[in-house]
């Protein structure tokens, strides 16, 4: 599989340059251009092709702070299938929101959406405050300690994900009530 990082001649990083990653795309869509290798032999037209598939898919995945981050994890073998258990703490704390949703269920309440989305965005924001200093230090850290921040940042994918389902529950009961 291909290095996306390495492609772009980037360091693996959750916090990318965006205007770098979009430079180094657009001058390797220019580079890998089908039509400046019109005249090619045919095998090589094949690997500017796939050159220029692989660059599509690179800036796709790094281009999307989610994607990227699920692309470093899964690189690092850390988003197997089967190993995705969310930490119980975790689960405590959104349980009464999962009760709120159920209730919701019997009884669309306006209110009761309002309530929970404000609470699932207080809990988002904390999440997001709590591991932005460790993508932004992921680069500059020793190899030796990169397994202990990918842990913390796995631990923030899957509580994140956790979340996007109750806001996509919340979003079926705003449109009915």
């Amino acid at each position: 599989m291909t290095d996306y990082f390495e492609f772009y001649d980037l360091p693996e990083s959750f916090l990318l340059d965006e205007a770098t990653l979009k430079r180094k795309y657009y001058a390797l869509s220019r580079e890998y251009h089908p039509d400046f290798h019109a005249t090619a032999p045919q095998e090589h037209q094949q690997e500017i092709l796939h050159l220029a598939t692989q660059n599509t898919n690179a800036y796709r995945t790094l281009s999307d702070p989610d994607q990227r981050m699920a692309y470093i994890l899964g690189r690092h073998n850390l988003l197997e299938e089967g190993k995705q258990e969310i930490p119980s703490d975790f689960l405590m704390e959104v349980m009464e929101l999962n009760e709120q949703l159920m209730e919701l269920e019997m009884e669309p309440d306006p209110n009761v959406v309002a309530s929970v989305e404000n609470e699932v965005n207080a809990i988002a924001d904390t999440l997001d405050a709590g591991i932005e200093p460790v993508l932004a230090g992921y680069p500059g850290l020793p190899p030796d300690v990169r397994p202990q921040a990918l842990q913390q940042v796995r631990t923030y994918y899957l509580k994140r994900r956790y979340l996007l389902r109750i806001r996509e529950s919340l979003a079926k009961f705003a449109t009915r009530s």
